[in-house]
């Protein structure tokens, strides 16, 4: 086969196509993981000119000798499951509500997106303002409804600041999930709607025979990226809580990032963030092949 005939084959051409996006995926996504690896298994203070192999002494030290590595893995656990109920099922309300034929949805649909913009570290700043106990949106929103036994110091109390910085980042994202999903409902089928709904099924019925099983590929995804996003949360924890008070907010991507800019122990930072990199795939991996196989299975 001749230089000009191999450049015309769909396969050459898709492989062309493709040689400058991997590059540059390899140069700024696979050698920093590589690096990251490499890293855990060292010791470095992120100064000195030399790295000291130490093998699996960071990873027997986050495991057996930092307890705070285990706070912060209950609190990204508890987090992600919040993350995969929360602002799937909500979102997915929104665009059950914003698909209808109603005045200003348009509207409504960028309200509800607008959140999801704004970078994370100015949501905490205004959410931190929100939170005041004394000179705060909701302290004085209870003070004026007369609830004043109501008012707490919603980021200070170890109890619920956890789920208070919750609340802050489900603003952030369930416009995300909401966008989402109303791309998935323009796949439903009107034709099978309006055949369900003549044979007399109901709302609930339509949903939970044609919508829902049209809208599966778009759970998947949601479900996915919320795995991802909440294993990685970091920047509005970072800025209400900073990880306190006494821990109860701390997440292992801020015990990464604590461990290695503040602490200056890079392996140890490194060997946090490849136990989260080995999380995400444990979670990501088995359920997209799952969702596969199902697939499959149904076609």
């Amino acid at each position: 086969m001749s230089l000009r005939q191999s450049t015309h084959d769909p396969r050459v051409q898709a492989l062309i196509l493709l040689v400058p996006a991997l590059a540059i995926y390899a140069v700024f996504a696979l050698y920093p993981m590589l690096n990251v690896v490499i890293l855990s298994f060292q010791k470095w203070n992120g100064l000195d000119p030399q790295r000291q192999f130490v093998g699996l002494a960071n990873y027997s030290a986050i495991f057996t000798k930092d307890p705070v590595f285990w706070v912060a893995f209950r609190n990204t656990v508890i987090w992600t499951l919040m993350s995969l109920i929360f602002p799937p099922m909500i979102g997915l309300l929104l665009a059950l509500s914003l698909n209808q034929k109603i005045f200003g949805r348009n509207g409504l649909r960028a309200i509800f997106y607008l959140p999801g913009i704004i970078a994370p570290i100015a949501v905490a700043t205004m959410w931190k303002w929100m939170y005041d106990p004394f000179f705060g949106l909701f302290s004085q929103l209870l003070t004026s409804w007369g609830m004043q036994g109501w008012i707490n110091d919603w980021l200070g109390n170890r109890d619920i600041a956890l789920y208070s910085v919750f609340v802050a980042y489900l603003w952030q994202t369930v416009g995300f999930s909401m966008v989402l999903f109303l791309a998935g409902l323009q796949n439903v089928s009107q034709t099978l709607v309006e055949a369900a709904r003549i044979d007399g099924a109901g709302r609930w019925k339509v949903f939970k025979h044609v919508t829902l099983p049209a809208l599966r590929p778009t759970i998947t995804i949601v479900l996915v990226l919320s795995v991802i996003s909440s294993l990685k949360a970091f920047d509005i924890v970072y800025g209400l809580t900073g990880g306190g008070p006494a821990q109860s907010t701390q997440m292992l991507a801020l015990w990464a990032f604590t461990q290695a800019m503040q602490i200056f122990d890079f392996g140890r930072g490194a060997a946090i963030s490849v136990v989260l990199l080995l999380i995400t795939m444990a979670v990501v991996i088995p359920y997209l092949k799952w969702t596969q196989k199902h697939e499959e299975v149904e076609s």
